[in-house]
C-alpha cells in the first residue's frame, strides 16, 4: 500500500474523521498540520502542490491528493466492514454520509467553527445574519438523526459504518456551536455507543 499523508488541521472534524477511520481499521497515516486561521491552505505552495481549491483535509496516496472528507473516508474504508455488503445498506451508508455533508456539516460545523475560533464579535454582518437560519437547521439535522436513531444502535444496519464515523464527528463537537445534545436523548445514546466502540480514538487523543 502507498505511503498515506494527511494534511489537515487538528481542530478540523472532517480530518478528525478521516483518522477516526484509520483508526479503526489500524491504517497509519503521517500528519501534515496546517493553521487554517493563518491562512496556510492559501499559499501559492499549498494552492499548487497540494489542493488548488485551498481546503483541507486531503489525503495524499502516494503522489496523488484526494480532497473532500468523505471521499477520504471512502478510499480508506473500501471494502472493509465499516462499508456493508448488503447494497441497500451500501447505498443508505452513503445517504447519511451526503445527508452529513449537505445539511449537517455546513450548519453545527460552521456555527462551531464561528463561536469557538473565530468569535462572534469577529464575525461580518452577513455571517450574524445567518446565525438563526444555521442554528434551525442544525437542530433539524440533529432532531431528524435523533427521531431515526429511536430503536437503533448505529444509523444503518446492527454494525457500525462510514455513516457512523462521518457523523459523530461534528455531532460529538455540537455543543460548542451552541447546539443543546440533552435534548436529544437518542443521539447522546448513539454517540456513547461509538465512543466505545473498538480502536475508537477521542477527538482530543487522534
Amino acid at each position: 500500500m502507498s505511503k498515506m499523508i494527511l494534511h489537515e488541521d487538528p481542530i478540523s472534524g472532517n480530518c478528525y474523521k478521516i483518522r477516526l477511520t484509520a483508526a479503526h481499521l489500524g491504517i497509519p497515516l503521517e500528519r501534515r498540520e496546517y493553521d487554517i486561521l493563518a491562512g496556510e491552505t492559501r499559499t501559492t505552495e499549498f494552492l499548487s502542490n497540494v489542493n488548488p481549491n485551498g481546503r483541507i483535509p486531503v489525503l495524499q496516496i502516494g503522489d496523488r491528493f484526494l480532497p473532500e472528507s468523505n471521499a477520504a473516508c471512502w478510499y480508506l474504508a473500501s471494502g472493509s466492514h465499516l462499508v456493508p455488503q448488503d447494497r441497500f445498506d451500501q447505498a443508505d451508508m452513503l445517504r447519511w454520509m451526503f445527508f452529513e455533508q449537505y445539511s449537517h456539516e455546513p450548519n453545527i460545523a460552521t456555527l462551531r467553527f464561528w463561536r469557538a475560533f473565530v468569535g462572534e464579535e469577529r464575525l461580518s454582518s452577513v455571517q450574524r445574519a445567518m446565525v438563526p437560519a444555521k442554528e434551525a437547521a442544525g437542530d433539524d439535522a440533529l432532531r431528524l438523526m435523533n427521531d431515526h436513531l429511536e430503536g437503533r444502535q448505529f444509523l444503518v444496519g446492527s454494525t457500525i459504518t462510514l455513516a457512523d464515523i462521518c457523523l459523530y464527528a461534528y455531532t460529538h463537537l455540537a455543543e460548542a456551536g451552541g447546539f443543546d445534545l440533552k435534548a436529544y436523548a437518542n443521539i447522546l445514546a448513539w454517540l456513547e455507543v461509538v465512543r466505545l466502540q473498538p480502536r475508537h480514538i477521542a477527538f482530543e487523543d487522534a
